[in-house]
């Protein structure tokens, strides 16, 4: 049985035959990066230092030829061969919450915009609430035991309650019902939390949140978490959107940027006939616009891969380390992407 062994902490942990890294590490209570658990959205990237592995399941496709020659790995997808030594970030404030399933009730549903669809779910009675962090996910488990990811929107609640902002995809199937048929009072299963797009409080350094579309969600659940900490650390919150009308909650965000000292709000729009006032442009090149050195600061990113994948490259060339950039890349569910590797049709659900 494999042994992998973490650089920084010198921690150890075993791999079953066939068992991917992260597998083998959630197992093992150790929490290392990640988001789509697919293989391309890159956040579980980490450096192999010893050791061989392979790819069984999915190929790397986050990885670019210059990564593989500088001994890139991906943790979702990676199964050693032999025993491994990894650089490889670990994040510490998620090992103790465990993931698991539970019933909710769907308690509240109302349209955020032309296609996307908020919706409160809430334990059903004799479940206990979802213990988690800002802006980290959960599966909708479908009846035929699929799974469907999603971000939390909301910090986490007394009651409890959790909120979905959903986008209809034009025949997706889980959200063409969320869309048109689920109704207030509906039962779905869930599991989680997952993911590691959590706030880093270990830090005084000024702060930047940038979100594409349906990205907001979890970027709203963290910067909920600071304002109510009351922090005193400079937050630039930046959103882009192709229209001004997907900007569905553009009035919250105004009014945080009235109420809360030190944080600013840069809504952008890329199709400029559609801005209504607002400022033109892609997000991410708005961020560098504002801040060409980013070496002071922590930046966290949430969106569509596209996004993810054009502004990752520009903001660590801006001076921005590695390790301080957090993303969420809202990329296929891993059945759906299986399909598309096999080259049938894909449609990304939410």
């Amino acid at each position: 049985m494999p042994i992998v062994t973490l650089k920084s902490s010198g921690r150890q942990f075993p791999v079953a035959i066939g068992e991917t890294v992260l597998e083998a590490a959630q197992r093992a209570g150790v929490a290392l990066p990640y988001s789509c658990r697919a293989g391309v959205c890159g956040s579980c990237k980490a450096t192999l230092l010893q050791g061989r592995c392979e790819y069984p399941r999915n190929p790397p496709l986050a990885l670019s030829a210059d990564a593989l020659a500088h001994h890139a790995v991906l943790l979702c997808q990676a199964v050693p061969i032999t025993d491994l030594l990894l650089e490889a970030r670990e994040v510490p404030s998620v090992e103790d919450i465990v993931r698991r399933q539970l019933g909710v009730e769907v308690v509240d549903k109302w349209r955020l915009a032309a296609d996307v669809i908020g919706v409160r779910l809430r334990p059903e009675r004799g479940e206990q609430r979802l213990r988690r962090l800002p802006g980290q996910y959960l599966d909708v488990v479908l009846e035929d035991g699929r799974h469907r990811p999603f971000s939390i929107a909301n910090r986490p609640q007394p009651d409890g309650s959790i909120e979905l902002h959903v986008r209809h995809v034009a025949g997706g199937g889980f959200t063409s019902w969320v869309n048109d048929a689920l109704l207030v009072g509906d039962r779905l299963r869930i599991e989680g939390p997952l993911g590691t797009f959590v706030p880093r409080e270990d830090s005084e350094r000024p702060m930047i949140f940038m979100a594409g579309g349906t990205g907001f969600a979890p970027v709203k659940a963290i910067v909920e978490h600071f304002n109510a900490l009351g922090t005193r650390r400079t937050i630039a919150l930046y959103w882009g959107a192709r229209r001004a009308s997907e900007l569905y909650l553009r009035e919250l965000a105004e009014q945080w940027a009235r109420d809360v000292p030190h944080l600013a709000f840069h809504p952008v729009v890329s199709m400029a006939e559609h801005a209504d006032g607002l400022r033109t442009g892609l997000v991410h090149e708005a961020v560098l616009a504002d801040h060409p050195d980013l070496s002071g600061h922590d930046l966290y990113m949430s969106g569509p891969p596209a996004m993810i994948d054009a502004a990752h490259p520009r903001f660590l060339a801006a001076g921005l380390p590695e390790d301080r950039l957090y993303y969420d890349s809202f990329e296929y569910a891993p059945d759906v992407l299986a399909q598309i590797i096999a080259g049938r049709a894909g449609i990304h659900e939410g």
